[in-house]
């Protein structure tokens, strides 16, 4: 099956037989410069530049697999299309018009692409292994396998930096609000995510700060609207807890926005990671630096953040992992959780910075410190070094999980230098 991502590569690369192009009308056609892609809302090409027939023309360029796609995505009745000079097709059923009535040259591929191309295209969409280039990996130069994981890697950066974006808006730019959830939220690590930011927006920063002078209040309003003080218990800590919770909640009218205790996850979780322990460590930690959005900010090292988290908890969390059970062995919150924090906090929230901002230097100490960190080890950054992709600090393992998540697995082919380089044609298509 066609598609236009296909059809934008041929149109960008050229991988198409250029020999006495023509339009459907039966104009001439040449192609000075394609244009540049378009990410945003609007034609595909940009900054086009052809000749048809006698005069030369700038504009934008518009593809789609069939020329009646035109009225089915209503550019009809959009003026950003009135710009188009050339509506580059697979196949053709219907002439197009601009809002003046004036015929859009249109330009018919299907008759133009080499049989062997189309061919390994159609190997790639339809491969069912997560790497769709797997068995052809190993002959690709390195030089395109490091692009696609720079290429990668600030796609992540820039997903990553967008959460925080959408944070920063809601908490009307308020950046140590939006420290404390992004913290919060990847203190869940995956599984508790969605309930640790619930958590820090139902207890809000400012709420936690008048409170910082004692340990207690703050897990009170904490594992209170946590909805874990919900349930009866013979435990003297957590009565104590349910009590102070009992006149916050009502002090602040924080009730309704309370979470359902059955929102977190415990099952197949190592007891270190327990949300029980996590908000704990949660507490002390504000408790302990009331401005973590300057700390992360101006970190200089990851030996200083590590620092940061050198602390304990109140000493009920030092022999439990949950309510009511006593543990003689807590584990303390290790260094890879540490860097795991880095790496999803205060990375994020660098490269937001620097884009509000407009500075540079934020997005270079965001690199910095992945550059400092061991890649992290899982699945996929395993799976890469099996496939001799080299993964040799977290900014090749950050690269390497969007680099299998974002583009392998959706089979984004057709945006990866590896993958443009394996569908490159055999031979150089014709060109008039």
């Amino acid at each position: 099956m066609m598609q236009e991502a296909f059809l934008h590569f041929l149109w960008q690369f050229g991988y198409f037989n250029r020999s006495q192009l023509t339009t459907t009308g039966g104009e001439a056609i040449q192609i000075l410069h394609p244009g540049y892609p378009n990410a945003d809302a609007g034609p595909d090409f940009s900054q086009a530049r052809l000749r048809i027939g006698p005069i030369e023309w700038v504009g934008n360029v518009e593809i789609h697999i069939h020329s009646s796609d035109w009225h089915t995505h209503h550019h009809q009745e959009d003026d950003a299309y009135d710009q188009v000079i050339l509506h580059v097709v697979w196949l053709h059923d219907q002439d197009v018009y601009r809002k003046d009535h004036s015929l859009i040259p249109t330009l018919l591929l299907a008759n133009r692409i080499d049989h062997d191309l189309l061919t390994k295209y159609q190997y790639f969409t339809s491969n069912t292994e997560d790497i769709p280039c797997a068995s052809q990996f190993g002959k690709v130069n390195a030089v395109y396998k490091i692009q696609a994981l720079e290429n990668a890697l600030m796609h992540r950066l820039s997903q990553k930096a967008d959460l925080v974006t959408t944070l920063l808006a809601r908490n009307h730019y308020d950046w140590e609000e939006t420290t404390y959830q992004l913290l919060a939220r990847n203190l869940g690590f995956k599984l508790n995510n969605d309930p640790f930011l619930q958590l820090s927006q139902a207890v809000p920063l400012k709420l936690l700060h008048k409170h910082s002078d004692q340990l207690m209040p703050m897990e009170a309003l904490l594992f209170g609207q946590a909805g874990l003080l919900d349930t009866p218990l013979e435990d003297t800590y957590y009565r104590q807890l349910q009590k102070e919770y009992s006149f916050l909640s009502h002090k602040y009218s924080l009730r309704p926005s309370k979470l359902d205790a059955h929102a977190w996850k415990f099952f197949r979780l190592r007891p270190a990671n327990f949300p029980t322990l996590r908000i704990a460590y949660l507490a002390a930690l504000l408790q302990k630096h009331k401005n973590l959005f300057s700390l992360f900010i101006h970190l200089a090292s990851v030996k200083d953040f590590l620092e940061l988290f050198h602390l304990q908890p109140s000493p009920y969390w030092q022999q439990h992992y949950t309510f009511g059970k006593t543990s003689p062995s807590v584990a303390h919150f290790g260094k890879e959780s540490k860097e795991n924090i880095l790496i999803n906090t205060v990375v994020p929230l660098l490269v937001c910075y620097s884009k509000v901002k407009g500075k540079q230097l934020y997005t270079d100490r965001a690199i910095e410190l992945l550059e400092a960190l061991p890649a992290e080890n899982n699945r996929i950054t395993r799976f890469w070094k099996h496939m001799d992709l080299p993964i040799d600090h977290a900014l090749d393992g950050q690269g390497s999980i969007e680099l299998y998540n974002h583009f392998c697995m959706q089979k984004k082919c057709l945006s990866c230098p590896v993958g443009i380089s394996l569908l490159k044609p055999a031979r150089t298509p014709v060109i008039h």
